[in-house]
């Protein structure tokens, strides 16, 4: 009688044939990627698994396993590869109607139901992990061994692995033969993906240390998460990226890495077409740099920001303002009462506003959104209205938010593109104050806007704090928004103490 074939016989079988795939590590550098399916998450692996590896992605109940090795199966499908999905958890009716909820056409793929309520355990028998031999009972490594060799997958998932542990009796054995089962699998050439109920009352660190990559998802109070934790043989994307399941299955927003994006420019100077405000900013803002519009509510920062697009829709350049302080309507009648044609421009293409309401969005999903607008939609200004709203909107921000802003930034100025950030101050009068939460270092311009009293007279001023890239005018003027756009008036010279909100005037002006 031919002895069963147990995993570790398995295991030793392809030590002795092929030692280099029992190493932790293998050179993988130049192959070819098996692609994951889901947008997003080929980007964070450097363009998805490796060939014939293992991957075990990690999760509570309900934070997407299954949905992430249908996108696996699925993509496989579309390149004429064949996938198994071996079930040990939820029944195959129940993932095949899961499949089809998300718009997955999976027919093609076979399944190896080792569900509790799967065929093989319908009857009286009991199944354990091991070969016949060792024990009395028929083993589910014959099982998925002669159903491996019956259709030679490509693709093959393993959901979830966990329950194996219950057939093993102990931990020693439970490590052996799913060790010799991943290799098994990878030596027929199977890409193998294994999800783990994560828990604490039941920790995997085991199965991450057999496995060549570990993926873990997670449901956070604010948003769905990813991160690897590990990937043999090539580097991946680092920290916690947003994910969401929608009515089609699972996207991944990666974290924007500034780093990964440069493209060549030259900077040139961005006229506001107000000749009074480009004199203060020794002929306009340089291009490819972030300035800060800084004061109090009121005073005119976002319709200062909108004097540099409208000027740059003039020469048909593209302009896109996130607004995370007030809805379309206000906005634009604003805009349109002070001549500045956002509909207009709007209509012709040469702006885009985008109004993001609280909790709307994670603030991967809104850098993704910048950078559709810059690199596919080429826009060459990008406002951000206001910091205050940027933190408390978004969700997925970092204990300190100005180090996501940090990240925009540096991303804008790497591809040449202007950036335009409205921070508010919250004393409308008194002591002066730049910024309200120490942000100046962020940027390389800072333009203060200011509400001043003089004889009973509520007036506003302008001046320029901060320009690290050129000479800029170190006078204040006055600012005044009429019907027919911005005004900028001479230097104050007269005036002292503008900056205390408790100006005097000097008739001898020295």
């Amino acid at each position: 009688m031919t002895p069963a074939i147990t995993l570790d016989r398995v295991r030793r079988h392809i030590w002795r044939q092929s030692p280099s795939s029992y190493m932790s590590e293998t050179n993988n550098k130049g192959q070819e990627r098996v692609v994951t399916g889901i947008p997003g998450v080929d980007d964070i692996l450097g363009g998805g698994y490796l060939p014939e590896s293992a991957t075990l992605v990690r999760g509570e109940p309900g934070s997407g396993k299954s949905i992430f090795s249908l996108h696996f199966l699925a993509a496989g499908l579309d390149t004429d590869e064949t996938g198994l999905y071996i079930n040990l958890g939820e029944p195959e009716d129940y993932i095949r109607d899961t499949a089809r909820h998300f718009g997955f056409a999976i027919d093609a793929i076979e399944f190896l139901n080792l569900s509790a309520s799967g065929d093989q355990f319908q009857g009286e028998e009991t199944y354990t992990l091991f070969e016949s031999g060792e024990v009395e009972t028929p083993s589910l490594v014959e099982s998925i061994r002669a159903e491996i060799q019956e259709i030679n997958p490509d693709r093959v998932v393993v959901d979830p692995v966990t329950e194996f542990r219950y057939l093993a009796p102990d931990e020693h054995q439970f490590r052996s033969q799913i060790l010799g089962l991943i290799n098994f699998l990878k030596s027929e050439g199977a890409t193998v993906l294994l999800t783990s109920q994560a828990a604490a009352s039941m920790p995997d660190d085991d199965l991450q240390f057999l496995v060549d990559a570990v993926i873990n998802v997670k449901a956070e109070a604010d948003r769905r998460t990813i991160h690897v934790s590990k990937f043999r043989g090539s580097s991946v994307r680092s920290g916690h990226h947003t994910l969401r399941i929608t009515d089609d299955g699972m996207r991944v927003w990666p974290r924007l890495d500034p780093n990964r994006h440069e493209r060549e420019h030259n900077s040139t100077k961005l006229s506001s077409g107000v000749p009074a405000l480009d004199s203060l900013l020794s002929g306009g803002l340089t291009t490819g740099t972030i300035t800060f519009l800084s004061g109090p509510t009121g005073v005119g920062k976002t319709t200062t920001g909108l004097q540099f697009m409208k000027e740059a829709a003039g020469r048909g350049q593209r302009s896109v303002l996130y607004s995370f302080e007030e809805d379309h309507n206000t906005l634009f009648e604003r805009a349109e009462a002070v001549n500045i044609p956002v509909t207009e421009m709007i209509d012709r293409g040469t702006l885009n506003v985008e109004v993001i309401g609280p909790e709307e969005l994670t603030v991967d999903e809104f850098t993704h959104h910048i950078r559709s607008e810059v690199e596919d939609k080429d826009a060459e200004i990008v406002m951000i209205d206001g910091t205050s709203g940027f933190e408390q909107s978004l969700r997925g921000v970092d204990e300190d938010p100005m180090r996501d802003l940090v990240k925009v930034g540096r991303y804008l100025r790497n591809m040449g593109v202007t950036g335009l950030v409205t921070n508010e101050v919250h004393n409308i009068t008194g002591e002066f104050r730049a910024t309200d939460q120490g942000m100046s270092y962020l940027a390389d311009s800072i333009v203060v806007l200011r509400h001043v009293e003089y004889k009973g007279s509520l007036r506003k001023v302008i001046g320029v704090l901060k320009m690290r890239t050129s000479q800029y005018e170190n006078q204040l003027r006055e600012l005044e928004i009429t019907e027919h756009g911005l005004r900028v008036g001479d230097s104050l010279p007269e005036l002292r103490g503008i900056l205390t909100g408790t100006p005097t005037w000097d008739d001898d002006g020295d």
